[in-house]
This record gives C-alpha cells, sequence and structure tokens, in this order.
C-alpha cells in the first residue's frame, strides 16, 4: 500500500543506504569528499592571528511559508516554533525509532528558517521533509547554490567588524547584515568561532578583504574545531545509528523535553527519563590519516574483542598529529582496559576531556 507511512518507511532506509528516498538508485547526493592534513601553518593560524574557510561540506536547506516554524516545530527534537531573529538552534531529525537522520542547525533569516546540514544528506533529507508537509504551507528548497557558508576562528572580530554593523555577544546569537548572518558558534580550544551564511555573490566578493588580515585555510581545519568543542554532526556513514543522547545532544541543547511530538520522541524521552543512556559521545585521538579513519568505523575494548563497543562519529586530522575523534561508546567501556579502532588488536585511543561535562547516568 502506498500510504504516507510506508513512503516514510522506504525514505528513512533509503537515507540510511545513502540512496535517493524515491528509490534504490543513484545515491542522494556525493559522498563528503576525504580532506587532505591541513598545513601546520593553517592549524597555527588559528592562535596566531585568526582564519576564515569557506565550508564546502554543508548544506543550506530553506524552508518558507506561513506553517515553516510550526511544521519544522513537529518534525524535529528542538523548539522551532518559537526561535526567534536573535538566535540560532541545534536539532536533530530522528525517524520514528528516535535514531538520528540528520543534525541541522537552525536560525531564521527574515520570513525563511534555514537548516544548516551535512552536504551528504542535504538532498535526501529535503526530500524526506517534503514528503510530510502536505496541507501545512510551507515549501522546502535548496538554496546552497546561493548561499557560501564560511567558518571563522581565533582573533577574528576586528576583521568581521569591517563586514558586520554589530557582532554576535554569546553562543547561537545571531546578527544579521546587508552581508547575511552572523552566528557565534560553541569554542574550542579556547579561540571564538563564527559562521558567516551569505548570498553567494556578495561573501564572494568581500571574502578577498579578509585576506590582509586573516588566513585563509583548508576545511578541514572546521571540521577540526568542531571535534574540539565536541559537537558532533550526523554524516552518510552514521545515519539511524544513533538516539540524540548517544551523541550528547540532549547535553548540547538540541532536544528540548517539554516540547510536543516529532518523530521518534517517545523513545527519546524514554531513555531521558528511565535511566537507559548507557552510551554517550567522547573525544579521542588514534594514530593515522583522515583516510584511514573514518566514520561509521567501530571500536572495540581489550577486554571484549567479540563485539564493538562504539562508533567512530567525527573524525579529523589533528593539529598535534594523528586524527582526532567523536567517538559513541558503552560508558561502561571507559572504566578500564583500552578502548581500540576496528579491531580489539587495532591503533589505541586516547581519551581527551570534552569542554563541557556529562550527566551521571544511573
Amino acid at each position: 500500500m502506498n500510504t504516507p507511512l510506508a513512503n516514510a518507511s522506504r525514505i528513512a532506509s533509503g537515507i540510511a543506504s545513502g540512496m535517493t528516498p524515491a528509490s534504490a538508485a543513484p545515491p542522494a547526493s556525493n559522498p563528503l569528499p576525504v580532506l587532505p592534513r591541513p598545513s601546520a601553518d593553517e592549524f597555527d593560524a588559528i592562535a596566531r592571528h585568526g582564519a576564515y574557510m569557506p565550508l564546502t561540506q554543508f548544506g543550506v536547506i530553506d524552508v518558507s511559508g506561513d506553517d515553516a516554524a510550526s511544521f519544522l516545530h513537529g518534525q524535529l527534537t528542538n523548539d522551532v516554533q518559537h526561535l526567534d531573529a536573535a538566535h540560532a538552534r541545534l536539532a536533530g531529525y530522528c525517524s520514528a525509532k528516535g535514531r538520528l537522520l540528520a543534525s541541522f542547525l537552525c536560525w531564521r533569516s527574515g520570513d525563511t528558517i534555514r537548516l544548516l546540514v551535512s552536504k551528504d544528506l542535504q538532498a535526501a533529507v529535503q526530500k524526506r521533509l517534503s514528503m510530510f508537509v502536505l496541507r501545512a504551507k510551507a515549501k522546502l528548497a535548496d538554496a546552497s547554490g546561493e548561499l557560501t557558508v564560511v567558518g571563522l576562528a581565533g582573533d577574528v572580530r576586528g576583521a568581521l567588524s569591517g563586514v558586520f554593523d554589530a557582532l554576535p555577544d554569546g553562543v547561537h546569537v545571531q546578527v544579521d547584515g546587508a552581508a547575511g548572518s552572523l552566528i557565534r558558534v560553541p569554542d574550542a580550544l579556547g579561540h571564538l568561532r563564527y559562521l558567516w551564511i551569505g548570498p553567494k555573490v556578495q561573501v564572494d566578493a568581500l571574502l578577498p578583504s579578509l585576506d590582509g588580515k586573516l588566513k585563509r585555510v583548508s576545511p578541514a581545519v572546521w571540521d577540526w574545531l568542531d571535534i574540539r568543542a565536541g559537537e558532533p554532526r550526523i554524516t552518510q556513514p552514521v545515519v539511524e545509528q544513533f538516539v540524540p543522547q548517544m551523541v550528547n545532544y540532549d547535553v548540547l541543547g538540541a532536544v528540548n523535553f517539554r516540547k510536543g511530538c516529532y518523530p521518534g520522541q517517545e523513545v527519546v524521552a524514554r531513555s531521558q527519563y528511565r535511566g537507559t543512556i548507557k552510551r554517550r559521545t567522547s573525544l579521542a585521538n588514534v594514530a593515522g590519516e583522515a583516510d584511514t579513519v573514518r566514520p561509521g568505523a567501530e571500536l572495540f575494548h581489550s577486554d571484549d574483542p567479540a563485539q564493538p563497543c562504539g562508533m567512530v562519529v567525527n573524525a579529523a586530522c589533528a593539529q598535534g598529529g594523528g586524527v582526532d575523534l567523536l567517538v559513541e561508546i558503552k560508558l561502561a567501556a571507559l572504566d578500564g582496559g583500552s578502548v581500540h579502532l576496528r579491531a580489539a588488536d587495532g591503533p589505541a585511543l586516547r581519551f581527551l576531556p570534552l569542554p563541557y561535562g556529562l550527566p551521571a547516568e544511573s
């Protein structure tokens, strides 16, 4: 039977497998490329004087119409209905089983709500969301080709003051200007970070004015900074692997437990209130390069080599060598022994402190 529920099941399967929602034909979009290791100068630029980086690993979905906010409010894990023009919010998009299909940064731009999403998921997630619009006055559009997304990190306020009249004064505070939107995102290793999203022609014309003040670096540096900020991002290899709490989204403010229903809400709420959160995301480093350490790789504990104890969520080349990781892992696996990549005799992980605390789990 070709019902919306049946379609939803097929689409969820399509996202998880990397196929288009409409069929099991070609992938919904190309996998994210493996970015080469940034140079030492690119890493050092963040601490020395600041840097900027165009972020091609992201796509943007625009949601417009009278019912845009209420529609998204009923689909995402966070409160979109009361999202104002001065703030951005993290949110997840779950399957009916409470597993994350995508993660977003959401903000308003005029009458439009924008969703920043991993580029490899943008097409499939947009199509899935569109299927549930039904009678709502909401329209989804791919804005990726019209916008440029830029990350800025370090001592960048002076350079940004030449583009924006005011700068955001807190995390997830947003300001709008003639050049687009500027959103402050969580610091990484004590360095300020901002996202600048604006019209492609205008932003691209302004970027050369930053070159005398900031160093342009690889977008791989942003991926590393996101990891050091402890902020997981859902990409194609880990679709439908995690309930939001497994990637610390409850701690990061990406889940509102007081809002109304959304797909998977009962599973997410049950995990929160029945003390069933036995897996969390931790920060770690492992020897290797980004092309050998990929999201979705399994982890194994020295005391239980027969079954995986966790999974790599995100990976990026680290400034000090090796690859920094955000890994979803059984809490019990952190109590002793060692954790290894891909097999119990694989490279050992070295765990690092997250920049925020996690609640004690019962």
